[in-house]
């Protein structure tokens, strides 16, 4: 059977029994407030990055229930009819506000704010995880990495070291997180990123010498290449490189060096290229490289990194750990009535969440403040009151999707807020060591 172009299978089945059982209970349709946030960073974060948020766009215009998935869930018993009447006409009607993409976040920063009715909301909730725990980990990394590249260029060069569909999100999420290009060409396309790469060992080992598989690869793509010069010798590598680019009547582009102590490797091919005149000849550096192997290659003569493993894989933190948990419900006489979890270690703070970042007097960011109340126009003046720049966007408005958050112009401007609101973070929010989060949160009640 063919894959289907909705999403609303891309869920867990007790969304569905929770929904079945609310509708028989007469609460499905009540007013409610969910909330995307993480109750705590993990330990080498000391801030996290919005990313996704288109991808969850998107992804909610596909959000319905076609009549094959009816009558799959219908075959397998696993809701009413009642409640396959309700799935056959569903979409979300409700609204949505969240942090754009590319803003930071911390330890309870609603990233969405998801308003409907019960039945609804609860639909969403596995959509809306699955898609910023992943792309949210992976743009966090991505940000980490491009801090310690110190302004050299990142590639995502991770595909092949993740899930097929995994690896475009990945590199959209990368991107998001300061990265400059990707070698997928899916990413490529759909997102209007740069694409990047030229050959590997194996297209060197097909010629009968490297510089015949250096000349093969200059004739087609051009000096400007990159020529990959650790196959065999390095040191010889360089000399074929550079001479099979003047052979073709101009300067070699780069070399990249994918073995060995990158390290020492960049210093000598850096004297090398120099002393063979090749002075505007880059060199590009790849093999397993994370945050912690781009700073510690840091005084090197290097030009830019591309990254793998470590990207597509969060670089150890491959999920954000984002819960969505109900914080207001409406009793039958349209009362809001905050509501929280309080189990040991997994409790949550009730009432509807209004975000702002507070800076100080050098106008770095000082704490996180959380405004709780039902009124958002209570807690804007709140914010106001205390110099906070407000954080959250409408994304969804009685149903209808801004489709204006998730095209290629939209990424570029999530590349640009992110960086905008890293730098306004104080000095420690850099470091690469385990520590606190960059500012602490701050939860104020409104009446």
């Amino acid at each position: 059977m063919p894959a289907s172009n909705s999403t609303s299978l891309l869920t867990d089945m007790y969304e569905l029994t929770m929904v079945d059982a609310a509708l028989k209970a007469g609460t499905a349709l009540r007013p409610s407030t969910f909330e995307v946030f993480g109750r705590r960073l993990p330990a080498t974060r000391r801030f996290g990055v919005v990313a996704g948020t288109g991808r969850v766009l998107e992804a909610m215009e596909r959000f319905e229930f076609e009549p094959d998935q009816i009558d799959w869930i219908h075959a397998q018993k696993i809701v009413s009819a009642e409640t396959l009447d309700f799935l056959k006409n569903f979409r979300f009607s409700g609204n949505i506000r969240g942090y754009a993409e590319g803003e930071c976040f911390f330890p309870g920063s609603p990233l969405m704010t998801v308003e409907g009715t019960f039945a609804e909301c609860t639909l969403l909730e596995t959509l809306l995880l699955s898609i910023l725990n992943h792309d949210c980990a992976i743009a966090s990394a991505a940000s980490r990495m491009t801090i310690a590249a110190h302004g050299r260029p990142c590639m995502d060069m991770g595909a092949r070291r993740g899930h097929e569909r995994a690896a475009v999100s990945a590199a959209r999420a990368a991107i998001i997180g300061g990265f400059k290009g990707t070698s997928n060409l899916e990413a490529a396309k759909r997102y209007g990123i740069m694409s990047i790469g030229t050959a590997a060992h194996s297209f060197t080992l097909l010629h009968d010498s490297e510089r015949e598989a250096f000349d093969a690869q200059i004739a087609k793509l051009g000096p400007s290449t990159t020529l990959l010069v650790d196959t065999y010798d390095v040191e010889q590598g360089v000399i074929n490189a550079v001479e099979a680019a003047r052979a073709a009547g101009g300067e070699l582009g780069a070399v990249r060096l994918d073995s060995g102590d990158l390290v020492a490797s960049a210093f000598k091919v850096r004297g090398q290229l120099d002393a063979l005149g090749a002075t505007s000849t880059k060199i590009t550096v790849t093999n397993d490289l994370d945050e912690y192997a781009i700073a510690a290659l840091g005084a090197a003569p290097i030009d830019s990194y591309g990254v793998g493993t470590k990207l597509v894989t969060g670089s150890g933190v491959p999920t954000a750990a984002l819960v969505y948990k109900l914080v207001v419900r409406y009793d039958e006489d349209g009362n809001a009535i905050p509501v929280a979890k309080k189990s040991e270690s997994k409790s949550t703070v009730g009432g509807k969440k209004t975000a702002g970042r507070v800076l100080d007097e050098d106008g770095y960011a000082a704490e996180e403040l959380l405004v709780v109340g039902d009124s958002e126009d209570e807690a804007k003046k709140t914010l106001e009151a205390q110099g906070a720049r407000p954080l959250q966007i409408p994304l969804v408005v009685d149903g209808a999707i801004n489709a204006d958050l998730w095209g290629v112009e939209a990424l570029e401007q999530a590349q640009e807020r992110h960086i905008r609101s890293r730098n306004e973070l104080p000095y420690q929010a850099w470091r690469l060591s385990e520590g606190e989060t960059a500012i602490p949160t701050r939860y104020e009640k409104i009446v």
